[in-house]
């Protein structure tokens, strides 16, 4: 199923909330499909704490905009400090959110921040579960 998303780097800033779009970022990647916090999410969270690689990011354009987005991720980094992650996911699936000029802050809903290790606790899905 093609549930697409964006990965975008910002910098960790003072003043700058974790649970809001920032006005800057560094760099982004689309991710086609696989995008959901189950899967995305923790490819990133155990790419920053066990550095493992990922595959199947598309480099873009800071500029580059998708109307077809379902999540947003943020990675925050600066030096000297913890990384931090934030999901926001599709909340509004009118038909005008779906188009290129529909600002996304309005379409979308902050449902994580936090440290990696946090993100793999809540969304990891337990495959060693017996029953």
């Amino acid at each position: 199923m093609s549930t697409r998303a964006q990965v975008r780097f910002a910098t960790r800033e003072e003043g700058v909330s974790f649970s809001e779009h920032p006005n800057a970022i560094q760099a982004q990647f689309y991710v086609h499909y696989d995008g959901y916090p189950e899967g995305l999410g923790v490819e990133i969270a155990e790419s920053l704490t066990k550095y493992q690689k990922i595959m199947h990011w598309e480099i873009e354009s800071l500029d580059a905009r998708h109307g077809d987005l379902e999540y947003i991720y943020y990675i925050w980094q600066a030096k000297n400090k913890l990384a931090y992650v934030s999901i926001f996911e599709r909340t509004d699936y009118s038909e005008e959110s779906w188009h290129l000029d529909y600002d996304e802050k309005d379409a979308f809903t902050c449902i994580f921040v936090g440290l990696p290790t946090a993100l793999i606790d809540k969304y990891k899905i337990n495959t060693n579960a017996n029953g």
